[in-house]
């Protein structure tokens, strides 16, 4: 099947769920930890909200944990692939997963 016959209206390889997870990323060279708001989630990326502002091209290793301490949480290798301003000074990125982690 190729992209142009798939039936719903957003033409991606993977559909994106909306969800509302907390999350924490590090930086892949430093040992800082930055939080925030996993927005929508696919087989191939990422929109998190944050308060920090992060460059495109920067690598994470990021967890998503539930809510409702569900287990397992998502681990994996990302970059950033887009950043722009949010409301009341955050930042949404667009991440990219590389590699799932276990």
């Amino acid at each position: 099947m190729g992209i142009l016959d798939k039936n719903y209206s957003e033409k991606r390889d993977f559909i994106r769920m909306k969800i509302s997870a907390p999350l924490n990323a590090k930086l892949s060279l430093d040992s800082d930890t930055i939080e925030g708001q996993c927005r929508d989630l696919s087989g191939g990326g990422m929109q998190v909200e944050t308060t920090t502002p992060v460059a495109v091209g920067t690598e994470l290793e990021v967890e998503i944990s539930s809510a409702h301490g569900h287990n397992p949480t998502l681990r994996a290798r990302a970059r950033v692939v887009r950043s722009t301003a949010g409301e009341n000074e955050t930042h949404i990125l667009g991440l990219e997963i590389t590699q799932v982690l276990q």
